[in-house]
C-alpha cells in the first residue's frame, strides 16, 4: 500500500477532530477525499504529508510514518496547494528547470527524477506559454503551472487540494485528462480534496467520505450508491405528453411500463441517484445518528 492509515486520532486541546480513521491506498489509484468543512479533511491531509503530528494511530506513507520521513522520503511526494502565488518574475521553463535540480539527488534506476523539462511543459498542456513570466499566465494556465511544479519531481504519490478550483469547463476537462494520465502511465497515486463532486465521479477509482472525524463510507461511486436506498427518476414521452416517475426498482417498473403500453413510447430516460445525492445521504445519515447519541447521553 502507498498508504495505510489505522485508528488514526487527532485532538486540539480538548476537542477531538478524528476519531479513529482508517482507510488504505494502493499505486496508482486515485482516491478522493470527501466531507463538509471540519470534518478533518485538511488535518488529515497534513498528517500524511508530515506536517502535523496525530495524537494517535498508526500512519504510513511509502512504507515510512510520514513524522520520521526524510528528505528523500518526501522528493517521493508531489503537493499541490489550492494556491500558489509566488515565483511572478520567473518565466515558466527557467522556475521548473531550477525547481528539479533538486531532486536530480533522489534520482534512482527505478525512478529517475526530475521530469525532463520540456516534456513536464508539454504534459501540463504549457508549450506555447513555456518563456512568458508566470505573472502573465491566466488563472488557468496558473493552475496548470501549479501542477507542473508539483509533479516535477516525478513523485509517487500527489496531493491536490481543491484543483480545478476556478477552472474553466474547457480548462477543467484538460486538467482531468492530465490526472487519468498521471495515475495511468506514471503510475502516480493520487489523493485529492474537491467540494466538486461530479469531479470525484469523473476523476476517483474510490471515494472516501469523512464526516465528523471518521470515514462512514469507503468506495467506488457506484458502490456507495448502493449503500444508499435511493430513487430513480424515469421520464418517457408518449402520446406527444412527456411524464416523470420515481420508483425504487427502475427496471421493473419500465417492465411494467412497456407490458402495459407495448407502443407509443419513446424517449425513455432513467436517471439514478447521483454521487451528489449519495454523499448527501450518507452525511445527514450520519448526522442525525450522532444527533440521536447526544440525545440519548443527555
Amino acid at each position: 500500500m502507498v498508504i495505510e492509515v489505522r485508528d488514526l486520532r487527532m485532538r486540539y486541546g480538548t476537542t477531538d477532530v478524528l476519531h479513529g480513521v482508517d482507510f488504505d491506498a494502493g499505486p496508482g489509484e486515485v482516491v478522493a477525499l470527501l466531507g463538509p468543512n471540519g470534518a478533518g479533511k485538511t488535518t488529515t491531509i497534513e498528517i500524511l504529508e508530515g506536517f502535523r503530528l496525530p495524537s494517535d494511530g498508526r500512519v504510513r506513507v511509502l512504507g515510512v510514518d510520514p513524522a520520521t520521513g526524510d528528505e528523500a522520503w518526501r522528493a517521493k511526494l508531489g503537493v499541490v496547494l489550492q494556491s500558489w502565488r509566488d515565483h511572478g518574475r520567473w518565466r515558466v521553463r527557467e522556475l521548473l528547470h531550477h525547481l528539479g535540480r533538486y531532486y536530480t539527488p533522489y534520482s534512482t534506476p527505478h525512478q529517475p527524477r526530475p521530469f525532463d523539462t520540456d516534456e513536464l511543459i508539454d504534459t501540463v498542456g504549457l508549450t506555447e506559454h513555456a518563456d512568458k513570466k508566470v505573472s502573465k499566465l491566466s488563472g488557468g494556465q496558473r493552475r496548470r503551472l501549479d501542477v507542473a511544479i508539483g509533479i516535477v519531481g516525478k513523485p509517487e504519490l500527489l496531493f491536490l487540494d481543491e484543483p480545478t478550483a476556478g477552472f474553466d469547463p474547457h480548462a477543467r476537462r484538460d486538467f482531468h485528462d492530465l490526472v487519468h494520465r498521471l495515475s495511468d502511465l506514471e503510475g502516480m497515486t493520487i489523493l485529492l480534496t474537491t467540494h466538486d463532486l461530479a469531479e470525484a465521479e469523473k476523476l476517483a477509482d474510490r471515494i472516501l467520505v469523512l464526516a465528523g472525524g471518521r470515514i462512514i463510507a469507503d468506495g467506488s461511486p457506484d458502490q456507495l450508491s448502493r449503500q444508499v436506498e435511493g430513487k430513480s427518476e424515469i421520464r418517457w414521452t408518449q402520446g406527444g405528453q412527456r411524464h416523470v416517475h420515481t420508483a425504487d426498482d427502475a427496471t421493473a417498473f419500465v417492465r411494467d411500463l412497456f407490458r402495459q403500453h407495448e407502443t407509443g413510447i419513446s424517449e425513455l430516460e432513467v436517471r439514478r441517484s447521483t454521487l451528489e445525492d449519495t454523499y448527501m445521504a450518507l452525511v445527514q445519515r450520519h448526522e442525525s445518528g450522532q444527533a440521536k447519541e447526544e440525545v440519548a447521553v443527555l
